[in-house]
């Protein structure tokens, strides 16, 4: 990638030329003049008091400089990464939980706009969590699962309620180091209280209620959000759509849904196809509706509903500088205030819909789940008594690009074995032959610090090359739609040979989207599935498998990946140097050495793209070593089939019984 270059998707480059040749400020510019504190971007800077802040810095900080309070180096580095991990935690609990209000509507019958969708997803997790649903009407069940769901939330003792589903060994390391969660609110309240001025100043403890933290999101907040929208507009299963900022189209009405919740996105999907306000469209000169997405609201309908996506984080303000976005509906979380200000450069409405994100100069059109679709109706129509404000200006782009996208928990079983005998054991089975060499979750943001979208880029095409099953969420997985990645011709093209024979035999793209950034909690099903099926690790941990968070810069991103490493995970995250835990080696220490002690998983930062992707292959063939697997030989396809007798099949059968725990994972 050539020096200059700020976005890796040429699309995005392209709007980015003709944005500074217009002299309108973008994030891309911003990024240059606005330098991060060398202090604060490593973690040493401490305001957790007005006696500061406190900068603790120095050739021998790590042992000798201490904050005005007497707080080390350590201690205040650890204080800070914990409060990330609370906010992100915060955010997607947030998040779960109005999903669940949603949900209890829907049970109550409170709103008309909203219904169970998958009663089938209902029941399994009525199982899991306890709920009776033989013989019971659909509405009831969904009742008692969304208060189970609550109960999660503001639970003061025990345990959540997701824990359970988790390997049963790896619940016992849990327990053993005390990092279960007993409520969402309650951790995030915790880490709140243990990180300021006098409470918690060991480093380590620290830490580790930073795990139980996180660990409430990846197995409370995220994960019941997921399940929820599965249940409410149902369980994805691939589907086609497009990507890229072509998907705008310049004879109809463009409407973008930005943000990361589903419930207005879906009901704005289905009331755009309404004939009367189609009609409404045309009579203001347009032809038709065209919606697109950003971000993960637009992953929620673009795996559900085949919405195009006109890309992730980066991306937002350009969609504006297309000069053919009549309105930008937003919910929550990731959004850049900075879209009101160049919306005011060209027609377009910026229109906030949550109380929890109002941005000054935007239209603001509350979201009530009971009266969604009267909502919905009113944003259109505002977008469509837009469309004859719209002006000449703009930088149109025509190139887009094919996405398969929707690979669930679910469809990725049933592809495998059908409805009737839906498996992970031929994953399993390809992973122990050596056709492929691991899995690697290729997620997270794009960064505007780097060339937005090119780590993702490079990554996921070297780890398919080498037999590497890539899954990737949130606007990682936009990062690869924009690039025409997400198609099963990828893998003819692209990926090892190993991994193309499985990929061609399931009909599966090498690289699986899998949703959302919350939705990262499906990894999680699917991991613990693969070790409930057996033949590898029965754990999380010792996988192998590898999280890589590549242009990392949300709080909401330290909370998945310090919920994968205690999920038993090796993490790398990646994008530009230190990292906000680089002032202290005893926290990388504890971090790196003794996570992956504790819990077989870990959190480790590294700028280098290419040092990221040999270290993704040496934890997975580390992991390879520790089961004992046949040792991956690149270009081979994997072990000679052996005609075995029955007595060998006996004995086989016999290792893969004891080898599988007994767990209820659906």
């Amino acid at each position: 990638m050539s020096k200059g270059i700020k976005s890796a998707d040429p699309s995005a480059e392209k709007i980015i030329d003709w944005s500074m040749s217009q002299k309108i400020e973008t994030c891309f510019d911003r990024v240059e003049t606005m330098k991060p504190c060398p202090i604060g971007e490593t973690g040493a800077c401490c305001k957790m008091c007005y006696m500061g802040p406190c900068r603790l810095v120095g050739k021998n900080a790590e042992e000798e400089v201490k904050g005005i309070c007497g707080a080390s180096l350590p201690t205040v580095v650890a204080r800070n990464l914990v409060r990330m991990i609370a906010g992100g935690t915060a955010c997607h609990g947030d998040h779960g939980r109005d999903m669940v209000f949603t949900l209890e509507a829907a049970a109550k019958g409170e709103t008309k706009d909203f219904r169970i969708k998958d009663v089938r997803k209902l029941y399994r997790i009525a199982g899991i969590i306890g709920v009776e649903f033989e013989g019971r009407p659909v509405n009831d069940v969904a009742l008692d699962v969304a208060h189970k769901f609550i109960e999660d939330y503001g639970r003061q003792r025990g345990e959540i309620n997701y824990i359970k589903r988790a390997p049963q060994k790896t619940q016992e390391r849990w327990r053993k180091w005390g990092v279960i969660p007993r409520g969402v609110d309650r951790e995030i309240a915790e880490a709140m209280d243990r990180t300021t001025m006098g409470m918690d100043s060991d480093p380590d403890s620290l830490l580790s209620h930073g795990l139980r933290t996180a660990l409430a999101n990846g197995w409370g907040g995220s994960m019941i959000s997921t399940d929820v929208s599965d249940i409410l507009f149902g369980t994805p299963s691939p589907i086609k759509a497009e990507a890229s900022m072509g998907i705008f189209k310049e004879n109809e009405v463009n409407i973008v849904i930005h943000g990361h919740e589903p419930s207005l996105a879906e009901t704005i999907v289905d009331v755009a196809s309404d004939p009367d306000l189609i009609a409404y469209a045309q009579s203001k000169g347009a032809k038709g509706i065209n919606l697109g997405g950003l971000c993960c609201t637009s992953n929620e309908v673009l795996m559900r509903r085949g919405i195009p996506t006109a890309g992730g984080f980066t991306n937002q303000e350009l969609a504006i500088l297309t000069g053919l976005i009549e309105a930008m509906v937003v919910d929550v979380q990731c959004i850049m205030p900075a879209i009101v200000e160049v919306s005011k450069k060209f027609h377009t409405k910026v229109i906030t819909t949550s109380e929890k994100a109002r941005i000054p100069g935007a239209q603001h059109i509350q979201f009530d789940e009971h009266k969604a679709r009267d909502i919905a109706k009113e944003i259109i129509r505002l977008a469509i008594d837009n469309f004859q404000n719209r002006k000449a200006e703009g930088s149109k782009v025509t190139q887009k690009y094919p996405v398969i996208a929707g690979f669930s928990h679910e469809y990725i079983e049933y592809m495998q074995g059908g409805r009737w005998r839906a498996s992970f054991r031929p994953l399993n089975d390809a992973i122990m032959a050596g056709r492929i060499r691991g899995v690697a979750g290729v997620v997270g943001c794009d960064n505007p610090r780097v060339p937005a979208t090119g780590i993702h880029k490079y990554l996921v095409i070297e780890l398919i090359k080498n037999d590497v099953l890539v899954v990737t969420t949130g606007c990682g997985s936009q990062a690869c739609g924009v690039a025409g990645y997400l198609t099963p011709e990828m893998a003819l093209e692209n990926a090892g040979p190993g991994l193309r024979e499985i990929c061609e035999a399931i009909g599966i793209p090498p690289i699986l989207h899998m949703g959302a950034c919350v939705d990262n909690t499906r990894i999680l099903t699917v991991a613990t599935a693969m070790a409930a099926e057996g033949g590898l690790s029965d754990e999380i941990g010792n996988m192998p498998a590898v999280g890589i968070a590549p242009e990392w810069m949300t709080e909401k991103a330290i909370s998945i990946g310090c919920y994968f490493a205690a999920s038993g995970v090796p993490v790398i995250f990646g994008g530009r140097p230190p990292s906000p835990i680089a002032a202290s080696q005893e926290i990388i220490r504890i971090m790196s050495d003794v996570w992956y002690e504790r819990f077989r998983g870990c959190l480790v930062f590294e700028s280098d793209p290419e040092r990221i992707l040999s270290m993704t292959l040496e934890y997975i063939d580390k992991a390879r070593d520790f089961l004992k697997l046949k040792k991956y030989e690149p270009g081979r396809f994997g072990t000679e089939r052996v005609l075995m007798d029955m007595a060998a099949r006996r004995e086989l059968e016999k290792a893969e019984r004891a080898a599988k725990p007994h767990i209820g994972i659906y």
